[in-house]
């Protein structure tokens, strides 16, 4: 994050300019800038807001929330769940690919870079969108999910018809968050191998298609290697 200036994408800044003016998000800006004094922080400054960048306001489709940015070395890209295409893929991730092989026979890709769905018009948006190194979770509750929950409830507010896909526990708190009579909520396990395999046989990626569809929407091209 700039110090001065918050690098996002002007469509998303329209939206959310009001947030970085407010005495939570200056605290937070405050934090990360003695935060970087000390401490390796992931993604990289020009990432933090990546998700918002690949996906402007008016492309938006769908909605899949994280919690946390990868915290090890050349992890974070910004998106959840992805990593560059030159990084080892996490295990929820190889869990993701999985099932979209299974339920669309897409084969899996050697990479793990996202960007592809986000340019689509799918928000890869973590709670968090800053962690410090090798430490999980250490940049929860300094302002960032005050920030990205007034995300989703500015897309639930202004938009219609978008497919919000909550995997695991924590991201379906957001429920709570979203006009369920004008959105499409699809709740599922976590990709985690710690969920036991729960995850498996969701087809969110078929099920997401069909409700675009039905929308006349076009749908998501899952793949990410063409």
């Amino acid at each position: 994050m700039e110090t001065k200036n918050v690098a996002i994408h002007p469509s998303w800044n329209e939206v959310l300019k009001d947030e970085f003016t407010k005495p939570y998000f200056q605290k937070l800006r405050e934090f990360l800038v003695e935060e970087k004094k000390q401490f390796k922080v992931y993604p990289p400054g020009k990432h933090i807001f990546s998700a918002f960048n690949h996906t402007p306001w008016d492309k938006l489709k769908v909605v899949i929330i994280g919690q946390d940015p990868y915290h090890g070395p050349g992890q974070a890209n910004g998106l959840c769940f992805s990593v560059s295409d030159a990084v080892q893929k996490p295990p929820s991730l190889k869990n993701i690919f999985k099932e979209i092989e299974a339920d669309l026979g897409i084969p899996i890709p050697h990479g793990g870079d996202l960007a592809p769905w986000a340019e689509q018009g799918i928000l890869l948006l973590n709670a968090t969108l800053t962690v410090r190194a090798n430490h999980p979770g250490s940049h929860q509750k300094k302002g960032w999910e005050e920030f990205t929950d007034e995300v989703i409830k500015k897309i639930s507010d202004q938009k219609k018809g978008i497919v919000f896909i909550l995997w695991g526990k924590y991201a379906q708190t957001k429920e709570v968050l979203i006009n369920t009579n004008k959105h499409f909520i699809l709740k599922a396990a976590h990709p985690s191998p710690l969920a036991g395999g729960k995850f498996f046989g969701c087809k969110h990626f078929s099920v997401t298609n069909k409700l675009l569809e039905h929308n006349l929407i076009l749908p998501i091209d899952w793949r990410i290697e063409k």
